[in-house]
């Protein structure tokens, strides 16, 4: 059963709260994901989707974005486009010319930004979902540039630990849940593209 915690977000829009540890609630997921996607593409005339995947494998708090583009990359998606894995990773110090690339390279795509956040302790383990951009980094103390159309985080510590230290000691379990979790939502968001495709 879907976690029912949810709190305003820009616009009258919300955030949806999905427990990493309820495998069965990825339906969910991607259904929610899938028609936030589907809104966008009809409202900006957008036609492809990319999924964003940012972090980096140097810290383990912050590998959730790697751990899932590689995880999606693995799966060999057919209609979504991943940017950001182990291999090439999206993070701080690239940012700015990814996102150079992806106006580039994906104009037309709503862009889905996967990062690692901070939030309430009680949350850890979480993954959000909402529509609207991100910045990575803010957990940290890093002023970065907003990005996405859609975003989804894995809450990996709590607001009070905003020491970028804290980062490395986030077990390893935790971020392959959640990782786990958003890839196989991902996935069926592709199928359900698939299905549309055939119809």
């Amino acid at each position: 059963m879907m976690t029912t915690w949810r709190r305003p977000w820009r616009k009258g829009g919300e955030i949806y709260y999905f427990d990493s540890a309820q495998a069965v609630d990825t339906a969910v997921c991607a259904r929610m994901l899938g028609e936030m996607i589907w809104q966008i593409s009809r409202e900006e005339g957008k036609s492809g989707v990319l999924v964003l995947c940012i972090g980096t494998d140097r810290s383990t708090g912050d590998s959730l974005g790697p751990l899932t583009g590689y995880k999606l990359r693995e799966s060999r998606m057919q209609r979504i486009q991943i940017m950001g894995t182990l291999e090439r990773p999206v993070h701080a110090m690239n940012l700015e010319r990814s996102m150079e690339l992806v106006r580039l390279k994906y104009p037309n795509h709503v862009v889905v930004a996967v990062d690692a956040s901070v939030g309430n302790q009680d949350h850890v383990g979480c993954i959000t979902l909402g529509r609207g951009s991100l910045r990575p980094g803010l957990g940290v103390s890093k002023d970065l540039e907003a990005v996405g159309d859609i975003f989804i985080t894995g809450i990996v510590g709590g607001y009070s630990s905003q020491d970028p230290l804290m980062l490395q000691s986030v077990r390893l379990s935790v971020v392959m849940k959640m990782a786990d979790y958003i890839s196989r939502s991902v996935f069926l968001v592709e199928q359900f593209l698939e299905h549309a495709a055939l119809v």
